[in-house]
């Protein structure tokens, strides 16, 4: 990585971790915080079948502080699996208050053994391999979205 790839990098970082402090939701972004600080993702929001199924499958690359959201109708068990994933992904499982419950880092690619985030899971926010660790996100982190509603544990304004 070159010096400019390598500043555009912890610029990214930077900004996540100053944080959404005032910011408002919107679909296309997750917030999460928690006792490592805050961080945002730009995010594709796969809530129908058609779009969950396919997830992140055929990729090449995921932009830094980007992902996908996955928003099930109702909390369930969900089970994930890297069919036809060529990226490292850190998968993130929500409970229906938007609280981290589970987080599987770097899942690896093509990797078809089923990945279990336990029952109980409303969403799941796929992120590159790693930044989980490397930000902290762990259980009891939480994250703020619109899809969460007004009962969520950090709601939208």
């Amino acid at each position: 990585m070159g010096k400019r790839g390598f500043a555009v990098l912890i610029w990214a970082f930077a900004a996540a971790l100053a944080g959404p402090a005032g910011a408002q939701c919107a679909d296309d972004q997750v917030d999460l915080r928690g006792p490592w600080g805050s961080a945002r993702f730009a995010v594709e929001l796969a809530d129908d079948p058609q779009e969950r199924a396919q997830g992140l499958m055929n990729r090449a690359a995921l932009p830094v502080m980007s992902g996908m959201l996955f928003v099930y109708p109702r909390p369930q068990r969900a089970v994930f699996w890297m069919k036809n994933t060529f990226i490292p992904l850190d998968m993130i499982f929500l409970d229906a208050q938007g609280r981290v419950v589970g987080v599987h880092e770097n899942a690896r690619p093509l990797d078809e053994t089923p990945i279990d985030g336990g029952s109980g899971v409303l969403a799941v926010l796929e992120v590159n391999g790693g930044l989980a660790a490397r930000l902290g996100i762990a259980p009891g982190s939480v994250l703020r979205h619109p899809a969460l509603g007004p009962d969520a544990a950090w709601p939208c304004p």
